[in-house]
């Protein structure tokens, strides 16, 4: 049988666009006469999605930051519950962000749309209980973290585990003979308006503090998609040259970096996997940090620590993300050469937790085996 019709697939973020892009361009090598319609990003629109709905218009985060969004977010997810009834597609594939699309799993599933989860929500950071929600609703769960096939055995489930697909998207042959320059810094603020606007300030002032006794340091922001960079030089507070650079080669610069001051998300895997020693800073509203004190249930945020198992890179969160800390923490680091030499053998070993090339294509190879 012909493997065509339209499939629904939802990203909630960037990354998630990011990684349906690539999914798409995997399943249409597969089936060339599949369509797709939903909500995404660029990337996901340069692979011909029939963009109902924006990802840029959801970006959001936090338990607090969410409430100003609640009416729009509500529109939208009318909108896709309508669409679905309309369009009835062959398949709904959901990419991570389970506040919103496990709403859109409903519906699918009230209309007996198949539903695959790609990018298993992380459930076992906060709100086990959803397991049994993923039970009734999703069709197969695709999991692109080692860790995750022993949290879901706990609750009788069977996932897909595929690999990473990070590490696909490192041109491996280029990127491993570069060597990191001594003294160079990379930023990696965020995507986010709520993550750039505390750090970038902290950067600086650890920069400041940094450069009175380490003149030779450089100091370089890699500027993520959509984000202004005039906003980020607003937001650099410091005397000290800055030099911003635009998203494209963005692997190949964190791998010349000696090391990188980044916020918590999936740039600080895809920094483990380069091999760059990474200080991990995020700042939340007080009570939406209170809320997730009490609710998370992993030791760590950051995923490199979560798959090996121990802080590999410092966690400097909330009043730990601080100009002072961040500048302490990095000069450790600078002045200690086997300090930062035990980080970097870390991660080669992490390297090979993730799996081979390949996690879209085997992605895809589990969602079109059931068409």
């Amino acid at each position: 049988m012909t493997k065509s019709g339209t499939i629904w697939i939802n990203a909630g973020e960037m990354s998630g666009d990011m990684h349906g892009g690539k999914l798409m361009a995997a399943l249409l090598r597969k089936a060339p006469q599949l369509e797709f319609c939903g909500m995404g990003g660029p990337e996901m629109r340069d692979q011909g999605l029939d963009a109902v709905l924006r990802v840029e218009d959801l970006s959001v985060m936090g338990f607090t930051e969410v409430l100003g969004h609640i009416p729009r977010i509500f529109q939208m997810l009318k909108r896709i519950k309508a669409e679905l009834a309309l369009r009835r597609p062959r398949a709904v594939i959901l990419i991570d962000a389970p506040e919103f699309n496990f709403r859109v799993a409903k519906y699918a599933h009230a209309l007996g749309i198949p539903v695959y989860y790609y990018i298993s929500p992380k459930l076992w950071a906060w709100r086990t209980g959803r397991a049994k929600f993923i039970a009734k609703y999703i069709t197969r769960m695709i999991s692109i973290l080692p860790f995750e096939i022993e949290f879901y055995k706990q609750f009788g489930m069977t996932v897909d585990y595929v690999g990473n697909p990070l590490v696909d998207m490192v041109d491996w042959p280029t990127i491993d003979h570069i060597e990191p320059v001594r003294g160079r810094i990379g930023l990696l603020p965020g995507s986010r308006r709520k993550e750039i606007e505390p750090l970038m300030p902290e950067f600086a002032r650890a920069a400041t503090i940094l450069a009175k006794d380490m003149p030779h340091l450089e100091f370089h922001c890699i500027q993520a998609p959509g984000v202004e960079q005039s906003r980020l030089r607003e937001l650099w507070l410091s005397d000290v040259p800055l030099t911003i650079h635009s998203p494209l080669n963005r692997y190949a610069f964190m791998r010349g970096c000696e090391m990188l001051m980044a916020a918590s998300g999936t740039v600080t895997l895809e920094s483990a996997l380069i091999g760059t020693p990474t200080l991990v800073a995020y700042k939340l509203s007080k009570l939406t940090y209170a809320i997730g004190k009490r609710v998370v249930k992993v030791p760590y945020v950051a995923l490199p620590n979560l798959i090996m198992g121990r802080e590999v890179f410092p966690e400097l969160l909330q009043d730990k993300a601080d100009g002072t800390v961040l500048a302490e923490h990095a000069r450790a680091w600078l002045t200690n050469p086997e300090a930062i030499g035990a980080v970097r053998a870390d991660l080669a070993q992490l390297r090979t937790m993730l799996g081979e090339p390949g996690a879209p294509d085997r992605a895809a190879q589990v969602i079109l085996q059931d068409f």
